[in-house]
């Protein structure tokens, strides 16, 4: 997949007949590392193998029992450090008086980047490319990961696109390369793709146009007269379109394989069961419950609160009837009453004038 793909397949240099000195700063970032002998916070395990496979369905019996591996696609989440900074790590840069280009670990704010990595992000930042999504990533898998595996790791920054325009906005795609071992034995490689950009700016009347429909959950202005923050927009790409277009409609879908009928979501380019290429779709019936929940206390999001507030608010792994699951906010009850087998209904909530999105009202006698 080339950069900017995912976000914009069209997407063009930006007028590439300019000069763009900026460009020359974050290339000179290429090579130099992101991470430096960095280490997971938990040896491979077999909790965290259940959890994953739980949440993602996968039964493999691979998975399982005294001999059990992790699933490769769990190559990224040994090497994930949380949310919390290390205990101990200096609160920023300047507190370990690290300088901007120093190689050596340490002084990361328990981040667990290099400060030549946090060097170019600043750069981006510093110039208004202040806003990030992630866009794609690669995996190659060396050798199996078992439970007891001691992770370590480097990272190292591949690549720096010249400055792109996307559906997004404009900015510059940054490539970093993973190189993971278990127990000093090489295990993999996680390439992963972001794009720092300026999002694009809309027009007046969009921007503060209201709509004609009203929500039932969601207000678009909040009890405080100020107007409600905006959900983080989609990324809509060639994968998931007719997802959106569903919505739109009020209509959830599901995609099916047309080789071996197997229904997937969310939505990807292939089948899991036989690598089919082709799909069709099928319209979910609404039906579900609750498989597994979250509340979410901390930080606030009121964008992402149905309610406009804050939160807490209810955030569940919803299983539809058809088998496949779906995560999405819980409404029509306190977040408290939210729990796993409550059975819910599939309605569609606006958000604001320019999205609307599934969410799931808890059943009678929820």
């Amino acid at each position: 997949m080339k950069p900017g793909q995912a976000v914009n397949p069209g997407g063009q240099d930006a007028r590439a007949d300019a000069p763009d000195p900026l460009y020359e700063r974050l290339a000179a970032y290429a090579g130099r590392p992101a991470a430096t002998a960095a280490s997971g916070k938990d040896p491979v395990n077999a909790p965290m193998i259940r959890h994953w496979c739980e949440a993602m369905g996968d039964t493999s019996p691979a998975y399982r029992g005294p001999d059990a591996v992790a699933p490769p696609t769990m190559l990224q989440a040994w090497t994930m450090r949380g949310l919390a900074p290390d205990p101990g790590a200096p609160e920023d840069l300047e507190a370990s008086g690290a300088p901007e280009d120093l190689e050596a670990p340490g002084g990361d704010g328990g981040t667990g980047r290099s400060p030549a990595y946090d060097g170019l992000l600043r750069l981006l930042d510093g110039a208004g490319y202040t806003s990030v999504v992630a866009t794609d990533c690669e995996q190659e898998y060396l050798r199996p990961l078992r439970p007891g595996d001691l992770i370590t790791y480097d990272s190292v920054i591949e690549s720096v696109s010249p400055r792109k325009t996307t559906k997004l906005g404009t900015g510059y795609f940054v490539t970093t390369r993973m190189d993971v071992r278990a127990d000093g034995e090489p295990a993999g490689t996680h390439r992963f793709r972001i794009l720092k950009y300026r999002p694009v700016e809309r027009s007046t009347e969009r921007s503060t146009g209201r709509s004609t429909e009203r929500p039932t959950e969601r207000p678009v202005e909040r009890s405080s007269g100020r107007e409600a923050p905006l959900r983080p927009r989609p990324v809509i790409n060639r994968d998931n379109a007719g997802f959106w277009s569903g919505v739109a409609e009020h209509r959830l879908l599901i995609q099916r394989c047309t080789r071996c009928a197997t229904l997937r979501f969310p939505w990807l380019p292939g089948c899991n069961a036989c690598a089919g290429q082709e799909w069709d779709t099928v319209e979910a019936s609404g039906e579900g419950t609750v498989f597994s929940h979250v509340v979410m206390h901390h930080p606030s999001f009121p964008a992402c609160d149905p309610s406009g507030e804050g939160g807490p608010y209810a955030v569940a792994l919803v299983e539809l009837v058809e088998g496949v699951r779906i995560v999405a906010n819980v409404v029509g009850v306190p977040y408290d009453k939210v729990g796993v087998g409550l059975p819910v209904r599939l309605e569609f909530l606006r958000t604001d004038p320019d999205l609307e999105l599934p969410v799931f009202r808890a059943g009678e006698g929820g």
